[in-house]
């Protein structure tokens, strides 16, 4: 991790520390790991929210990856080598000398721990840790772009291998390939066919075969942060209603997110996706399916709810979800104080429509026809 990086961070946990009273947090969940170590990756299965390793941060600005003898030496070789962090292993057979090994590089401080305590008597850790990983550093930022893009081309190549009486299982196996290929984790994977898109908000694949139309997305993990992109693709020619569905999921998508601006909260942004959906004819749609949200080390970090006192931050990634029957949109953006960066944006060969709300504009990615 770039010195300039962990040094804004450090500032941040500082703060957060003192205002809980304590020394240090033990952070065993993969994305506080990542958050914490620049990026590193300390699970093993992709089902589970804690790793097999935990960095101990503490208010000194110390670091130190706890690890037990089966994992330790990938951490030091492949994870944390040249971050600064050293890695202290324990037998994972033996519960009492784990215990003691954790006790001893606590060394009686007061610790908060995200998910594995090691038999300690540790205090959860509180529950605004989490907005620590909210604005995003420069350094963070430029791995984003890099994640979001290389998510982006994945699955569009994904796409474009869409061929009739595929199975959204099929389907699924090409994206999370192209996903792979790119080298991000795919760590949810959604395919709708046909009438499952107009009957499911959250089609999982199945064996069912497409025929004329399918919905892919992906949220796909990079360094511990996830870009998340949905994607559709039609086979032969669109029906003008469909036309018509798109043009208004794109525009209701245009006004959630050139209206995302540091400040704002995440009620108003609500306010904002409701009248966009009343004012596209397509009022009530936004009650069959969460808007979206804040994103980044998670696939949402805070949803926009009616009422949410939660504020968009400067630097603070933002997927927004719009549905209506038939029709998506998502892509992740970039809040910034002189307006939005799409990330995920499509490549110059991907169609594309012009989001229109209230006078500006938004291009936005259109369904492929193939």
């Amino acid at each position: 991790m770039p010195d300039n990086e962990w040094q804004s961070k450090q500032k941040k946990l500082t703060t957060f520390l003192e205002r809980h009273g304590l020394d240090g947090v033990l952070l065993t969940h993969r994305n506080n790991f990542a958050w914490a170590s620049g990026g590193k990756v300390n699970y093993i299965p992709n089902n589970s929210p804690a790793g097999v390793a935990s960095i101990l941060a503490t208010r000194d600005g110390t670091r130190v990856c706890l690890a037990n003898q089966i994992e330790a030496p990938r951490m030091r070789a492949e994870e944390v080598a040249g971050t600064g962090i050293e890695t202290i292993d324990y037998p994972w057979y033996d519960a009492k000398a784990i215990t003691e090994k954790v006790r001893d590089v606590i060394g009686g401080r007061k610790i908060a721990a995200d998910s594995e305590t090691f038999g300690l008597p540790l205090q959860a850790m509180p529950k605004d840790f989490v907005e620590l990983r909210w604005s995003l550093t420069p350094e963070e930022v430029a791995r984003y772009r890099d994640a979001s893009r290389r998510v982006s081309n994945a699955i569009e190549a994904a796409c474009r291998q869409v061929k009739p009486g595929m199975t959204g299982h099929e389907i699924a196996g090409i994206l999370d390939h192209h996903v792979h290929a790119a080298q991000l984790n795919p760590v949810v994977t959604l395919v709708a066919t046909d009438e499952n898109i107009e009957k499911f908000r959250h089609p999982v694949p199945k064996a069912t075969k497409v025929q004329r139309t399918a919905m892919l997305v992906t949220c796909a993990e990079s360094g511990g942060l996830i870009p998340c992109v949905t994607r559709f693709v039609h086979l032969g020619p669109m029906s003008a209603e469909r036309k018509a569905k798109q043009q208004a999921i794109c525009d209701i998508d245009t006004a959630i997110n050139l209206a995302t601006k540091p400040g704002k909260t995440l009620g108003e942004m609500f306010t904002v996706i409701q009248k966009a959906y009343a004012d596209r004819g397509q009022d009530g749609q936004w009650k069959l399916h969460h808007q979206g949200g804040s994103t980044g080390y998670a696939g949402r970090e805070a949803f926009a709810t009616p009422g949410s006192a939660v504020k968009v931050l400067e630097s603070q990634p933002f997927a927004w979800n719009p549905s209506i029957v038939g029709a998506k949109q998502e892509d992740t953006i970039l809040c910034t104080a002189s307006g939005i960066e799409v990330l995920t944006g499509p490549s110059k060969d991907w169609p594309q429509v012009t989001g229109r709300y209230e006078g500006k504009e938004l291009q936005r990615a259109d369904v492929l026809v193939l």
